[in-house]
């Protein structure tokens, strides 16, 4: 075997996504340069790839959410314990997950500290500094940080870890009916991400009061069965109420002057975004990424050869930068010692969009060859019209990948009309939609028999199935 076929073997994805998932996803992410392994389960490394996918989420959302007024700020991630432990329900749900330090040095502390599960508690201390008129709300915070949650299931990369990357806002309002609004409006936003960004369907809803986050009056979400079989809960934004305001003595004068408790809300998006994005569309080549999240769009391979080289190149120079003024981004990849063969499959597990092919024999047709990464799709192109014919590749590739994702949802979930045909689907890897009346007392039937769970309450939009007023639940495994 040359060196380069042993290079080629060591870096391809040796095993098929039909037929072992899990291998698949934990080659994808290793061999694509997006994690990397620590010594400390479910403490990953973002490599610079993802990363930098993490970062275009980012800006999109940091421009929607300070359009609504949101300013972005910074909190401790050591949080006493004495603040944990204010609001009772929220800690209850957040005591098996929760880290603890108990010494600083060779020294015992005298208050344990908890590394940040979630923000609610010493942010809602300081809170209670900050508002005291009316004037002072609504207030409207958010984090872009770190969380670590010590759970002891197997951990996943991206899906579920113990450190995490997210944001959380927080805000305050004066009216309950402001605070309700931007539930929604939040929730929206987070559909954009996934649905326009990522290309992955998701269907919002109500979570179940079982499945609420701990210490709210609702909760909001936006969930995605994954082609693994498995959910995703993509996002949550929850609804407060009052309660937390009361636990940390959170309180205003209102306009007549009167004393009143604030309303909250609590809404993240987090990293694990990205894992559900590699498991809808990666393939046995490795990573498809959608256009408006991969960090490389255009890779510009030349075929090279003595004789032609240096025209090749030079034309290749050209192409980089009439891409550049394009707002594409694009690299030209003229390393030596690699075939281009080698230099297509690499790019192909990598990810990228487009792939355009420049030979000698193309630059006498003053032509070049464009490749999507999604479909295969080969085309000979002009090199004057090149530029032009990309960019709108790419917007009927970010198109058609959403399209593609929404179908194959679509036809993985199944409307049931008994929980037993909904056990038989979850254990089929399906979504199953059912009647939440005929469902909700044999949850724990289903979790024993099925090992689903109910995602959310969808809202009436997604299953209009009949024209009654029922309201309906989806299930499935879930990671």
């Amino acid at each position: 075997m040359s060196k380069e076929s042993s290079k080629k073997e060591e870096q391809g994805i040796t095993v098929k996504k039909s037929e072992n998932i899990s291998e698949w996803y934990t080659q994808v992410i290793q061999k694509a340069e997006l994690l990397e392994y620590t010594d400390v389960s479910g403490c990953m490394i973002y490599r610079p790839r993802a990363y930098a996918i993490w970062e275009k989420i980012q800006q999109f959302l940091d421009g929607e959410i300070k359009k609504l007024g949101v300013q972005n700020s910074y909190f401790p991630i050591f949080i006493p314990e004495k603040l944990l432990t204010k609001e009772k329900e929220h800690v209850e749900g957040f005591a098996p997950e929760v880290a603890w330090v108990t010494h600083g040095g060779n020294s015992k502390l005298n208050e344990r500290l908890a590394v940040r599960p979630t923000s609610e508690t010493i942010m809602y201390d300081a809170y209670a500094k900050w508002i005291r008129s009316h004037r002072d709300l609504p207030l409207k915070l958010n984090q872009w940080n770190n969380v670590v949650r010590w759970e002891f299931k197997h951990p996943t990369p991206f899906l579920r870890g113990r450190e995490f990357l997210w944001q959380e806002g927080h805000t305050a309002f004066a009216a309950k009916q402001e605070a309700d609004k931007e539930v929604l409006d939040i929730l929206e936003l987070y559909r954009q991400v996934f649905e326009d960004y990522l290309a992955v369907p998701v269907i919002l809803g109500k979570k179940t009061e079982e499945e609420k986050f701990a210490g709210a009056d609702y909760s909001m979400s936006a969930e995605t069965l994954t082609p693994s079989g498995k959910a995703v809960q993509a996002c949550t934004s929850h609804h407060l109420g009052q309660r937390f305001a009361k636990s940390f003595d959170i309180e205003f004068l209102d306009e007549k002057g009167n004393k009143a408790y604030p309303y909250q809300n609590s809404w993240g998006i987090s990293t694990r975004s990205i894992g559900a994005m590699i498991i809808y569309h990666g393939d046995d080549k490795g990573l498809v990424l959608p256009p408006k999240v991969a960090p490389l769009q255009v890779v510009i391979v030349p075929i090279l050869f003595d004789d032609s080289k240096k025209k090749v190149l030079e034309e290749s120079a050209k192409l980089v930068k009439q891409f550049e003024k394009a707002g594409i981004s694009v690299k030209l990849d003229n390393r030596e010692g690699y075939t281009a063969g080698w230099k297509f499959n690499e790019w192909e597990l990598k990810g990228v969009c487009i792939r355009i092919e420049l030979g000698p024999k193309d630059l006498e047709k003053k032509q070049a060859i464009v490749v999507r990464r999604d479909n295969n799709k080969k085309e000979a192109v002009k090199l004057d019209d090149i530029v032009k014919f990309a960019s709108k590749e790419l917007e009927q590739m970010q198109k058609d990948m959403f399209e593609k994702a929404k179908k194959w949802m679509s036809e993985n979930t199944v409307h049931v009309g008994t929980v037993e045909k909904l056990i038989e689907a979850v254990n089929q890897h399906k979504m199953a939609v059912i009647e939440w009346d005929k469902a909700k007392n044999r949850i724990d039937e289903i979790k024993e028999k099925a090992a689903g769970k109910c995602l959310n309450l969808p809202f009436k939009e997604y299953f209009m199935i009949d024209k009654e007023d029922k309201e309906y639940a989806i299930f499935a495994k879930s990671y």
